[in-house]
């Protein structure tokens, strides 16, 4: 039917969150959370110092191995179980760190995509730190002119994909589609013509996105150090600035990154950001402590999620006793197409 399932799951160091919509405008009818304790490690790539990119996935952090990924195999069924109907297919949406997004510039592309994708896969040889012939690739033409095309390109580790497909299965769900978290959370848009950027923060990473009239300009993932996931993991909004004046450094990473993708918001399109929209489970609240105690901005913060994507059966979400709102971006936008 050309669109993604109805069920959607995603996967974060914090835990997994999965939500049902039961139609394209994607309004959740079901929505479940479950933490991951245990130091359960979920998808990223580990690229050596000769720049040579390996799996990680689901190894427990405390050297328990094949417990941790039982933890998250625990995990994706819990959370998919109480949201399923009778469908078992999944939209995974897995964290940015498990795949490599890149934006492309071509002169011209052959029309059918089995054509050309070996010439995307080709440009992506000198950019990947993994093979690209090996990888998972996939492309999209965001926007053309008469003399360029500029493309979207996806690339995932094979080995990756088949150890997070193989959580889903052992889980006892199917895996229909796979989705990175930030670009599922840009599906979701509701105002595609407005410029606008989008913060995805959580524990482990940072994705800062910038999208105009549906066209990507800006999608730059960072790594969070240890000391600011240790932080974010006990809930404390991040380290206070050292700095005392108005425009000095950010002194944390997370508000280095949305000070870099707002100086480039306002280079590329000519004017500020009037929002930033915040999706991961960082969350709005915390994103804004952390740009007011760096002194970025001032930049006025809100939840990508809106209420009203909300049905009678998730309306608990962002509640005190439901499902935080950032925690939602992700498997909203998977379930809206």
């Amino acid at each position: 039917m050309g669109t993604r399932p109805r069920l959607a799951c995603e996967v974060r160091a914090e835990g997994v969150v999965a939500a049902r919509a039961e139609d394209s405008l994607a309004v959740l009818s079901a929505v479940s959370r479950v933490p991951l304790e245990g130091g359960a490690m979920v998808p990223h790539l580990r690229v050596s110092d000769t720049g040579v990119a390996a799996a990680s996935v689901a190894v427990a952090a405390n050297g328990f191995g094949e417990a941790g990924r039982a933890v998250l195999v625990a995990a994706v069924r819990k959370a998919l179980e109480a949201v399923c109907l009778r469908s078992r297919e999944v939209t995974l949406v897995v964290p940015d760190a498990a795949v490599r997004v890149l934006l492309l510039d071509f002169d011209a592309l052959p029309a059918k995509p089995a054509e050309a994708l070996p010439v995307v896969r080709f440009r992506l040889k000198k950019l990947l730190p993994f093979d690209a012939d090996e990888a998972a690739v996939s492309y999209q033409v965001m926007a053309s002119t008469k003399d360029l095309l500029h493309v979207l390109a996806v690339a995932m580790p094979r080995e990756v994909l088949a150890e997070c497909e193989s959580v889903v299965r052992e889980a006892g769900f199917e895996p229909g589609a796979v989705l990175p978290s930030t670009l599922a959370a840009l599906a979701g848009l509701i105002d595609g013509d407005r410029p606008t950027l989008v913060v995805n923060a959580g524990q482990e990473g940072v994705t800062t996105a910038i999208v105009k009239g549906g066209v990507l300009l800006l999608h730059r993932t960072v790594d969070l150090g240890a000391d600011l996931q240790a932080d974010l993991a006990a809930g404390m909004p991040g380290p206070e600035a050292a700095a005392k004046e108005t425009g000095a450094e950010p002194t944390n990473e997370v508000a280095q990154a949305v000070s870099v993708a707002a100086a480039y918001f306002e280079d590329t399109l000519e004017t500020a950001p009037s929002v930033i929209l915040a999706a991961g489970t960082l969350g709005a609240d915390a994103l804004t402590v952390l740009l007011d105690e760096a002194y970025v901005g001032p930049l006025a913060v809100q939840e990508m999620m809106d209420r009203q994507m909300l049905g009678a059966g998730a309306d608990s979400a962002g509640t005190p006793a439901g499902v935080p709102l950032g925690w939602l971006a992700g498997v909203r936008g998977a379930l809206a197409n």
